[in-house]
C-alpha cells in the first residue's frame, strides 16, 4: 500500500475489514501498529516528496532569475515565483526607500486594488514596515485580528481594500541591511507551515542578489552611456582643436612666406569648410562690424559671421564667414585669430610700401649727388627696390 501511494482511508480501510472479518484480538493490535507505522512512514514521504518539489521549484526560480538582466523583468519574476512556490492568492514585493526612510509599493502578482498597488510602509508600520525594520520574517493568519502590528488607516484601508487576511512577509537582504521585502498573501484565513515560511525566505535570498545583479548591470550600461557621450565629446572636441591647430600653423607659415589676405581667407576658408570673404570697410555688414570691434570677438550676422579686422583705433575691414550659422567656440576663436593676423599683414604691407617709398628717395638721392659712392653698395640697394643700374636709364628732372 505503500509502495502504490495508498490514502490514510485505506489503511484504516484494512484494520476495519480485519476487524469485521473477526480477527483475533493479537491480529487487531498487530493490525493497528502496522497502520500507525505505514501512515507514519506515508507522511515522512509526503513531505520528503513535498520538499523535494518545493527544492525543485526553487532551482528552476535561481535558474530563471540568474537569467534575467533587466531590473523591473527580475522584479516581476521574483513576484510571480513567489505566488507560485506558495499557491497563494497574492504577491507583492516593497523596495526601501533610503531619502524617504520607508519602503513602496513595487510589484504585485494577483492584485486588484490601486489604492493597494500605492502603498507606502513607514519602518514599523504594519507587517511589512515591521519586517523592515527588524529584518526578520512575520506572519499572520489574519492580519486585522493581530495586536502584534501596528495599524494605520492607510495601510488597514488598502489592505482591506485588497481583501487580504493571511499574510507571509520576509526580508530582502543585501549583507546586512533590508532592501525590501517579499510578500506572500491569501484573501482567507490560513496558516503558513514552517516549511513554507522557509522557503520564501531561500526565494528571497536568491532575490536579493538578483536583484542587486540587475542595479550593477543597469549601472553599468548607464556608465558605458555616459562613457560613449563623453568620447563622442571629446571626439569632436579633439577635432575641433585640430581645426585651429591646423590654421594656426597655416596662418604662420603664411606670415612667414609673406602671404596676402587672400591668403588667409582661403585657408580659412579650406579650415572651417565654408565660404571665407575679406570685406573692405565699405563692404563689411556696418552694424556686424561695429558690433565685432566694439565686442573684440566674432559676432553672427544672420547666417554669417564677422570678425572685425582693425588695428588701434583703425578699422581695415572684416573676416566674413558665410553660410554657418552655428559655429563651435573653438572655431569662433580660429576666426578672431585669422582676423588678427590679416590685419598685421595689412600693416605690414602699408609699412612695407611706406618704407619702399622712403627708400626709393633716398636711393636716388644717393646716385645723383654723390658719384663717389662704392657702386657694389648701390647696386645691391638697387636691387632690393627692383631697379637695374646697369640698365640704360633716363633722368628726368
Amino acid at each position: 500500500m505503500l509502495a502504490t501511494g495508498a490514502s490514510a482511508e485505506d489503511f484504516e480501510r484494512a484494520v476495519l475489514r480485519a476487524r469485521a472479518e473477526g480477527a483475533p484480538a493479537g491480529r487487531l493490535a498487530a493490525l493497528e501498529r502496522a497502520k500507525l507505522l505505514a501512515l507514519r512512514v506515508r507522511t515522512e514521504l509526503e513531505g520528503r516528496r513535498r520538499r523535494e518539489a518545493e527544492l525543485s521549484a526553487l532551482y528552476a526560480t535561481v535558474h530563471d532569475l540568474a537569467g534575467l538582466r533587466d531590473l523591473d523583468a527580475v522584479l516581476r519574476a521574483i513576484v510571480r515565483r513567489a505566488r507560485s512556490l506558495l499557491g497563494t492568492e497574492v504577491a507583492y514585493l516593497t523596495l526601501h526607500d533610503p531619502s524617504a526612510g520607508d519602503t513602496y509599493m513595487r510589484v504585485t502578482d494577483g492584485s486588484v486594488s490601486a489604492r493597494f498597488q500605492q502603498l507606502r510602509l513607514g519602518m514599523g508600520e504594519g507587517l511589512g514596515g515591521l519586517v523592515a525594520q527588524t529584518a526578520r520574517p512575520y506572519v499572520t493568519d489574519s492580519y486585522f485580528h493581530d495586536e502584534r502590528f501596528r495599524h494605520t488607516r492607510t495601510i488597514d484601508t488598502g489592505v482591506e481594500d485588497e481583501g487580504l487576511v493571511a499574510i507571509l512577509g520576509v526580508p530582502l537582504m543585501l549583507g546586512s541591511g533590508v532592501i525590501g521585502v517579499l510578500f506572500a498573501a491569501d484573501r482567507r484565513e490560513r496558516v503558513f507551515e514552517h516549511g513554507q515560511i522557509a522557503l520564501l525566505a531561500a526565494h528571497a535570498a536568491h532575490a536579493a542578489v538578483a536583484i542587486d545583479t540587475a542595479n550593477l548591470l543597469a549601472e553599468t550600461r548607464k556608465t558605458l552611456t555616459e562613457l560613449e557621450a563623453a568620447n563622442e565629446i571629446i571626439r569632436d572636441r579633439s577635432a575641433v582643436i585640430e581645426r585651429a591647430s591646423d590654421i594656426h600653423d597655416r596662418l604662420t607659415e603664411l606670415v612667414l612666406r609673406g602671404g596676402g589676405v587672400q591668403d588667409v581667407a582661403d585657408a580659412l576658408a579650406e579650415v572651417l569648410r565654408g565660404e571665407v570673404e575679406f570685406a573692405g570697410p565699405d563692404r563689411a555688414p556696418a552694424a556686424a562690424l561695429d558690433r565685432s570691434r566694439a565686442d573684440g570677438h566674432a559676432v553672427r550676422d544672420g547666417t554669417d559671421w564677422v570678425a572685425a579686422v582693425s588695428a588701434g583705433g583703425e578699422v581695415l575691414g572684416a573676416l566674413v564667414l558665410r553660410g554657418h550659422p552655428a559655429l563651435d567656440p573653438v572655431d569662433q576663436r580660429t576666426l578672431e585669430r585669422a582676423a588678427m593676423v590679416t590685419s598685421l599683414l595689412l600693416l605690414a604691407r602699408r609699412s612695407a610700401g611706406e618704407a619702399e617709398q622712403r627708400v626709393r628717395g633716398e636711393l636716388l638721392d644717393d646716385l645723383l649727388d654723390a658719384a663717389g659712392r662704392d657702386p657694389r653698395l648701390l647696386r645691391e640697394r638697387a636691387a632690393r627696390v627692383g631697379a637695374n643700374l646697369d640698365a640704360p636709364h633716363i633722368v628726368l628732372a
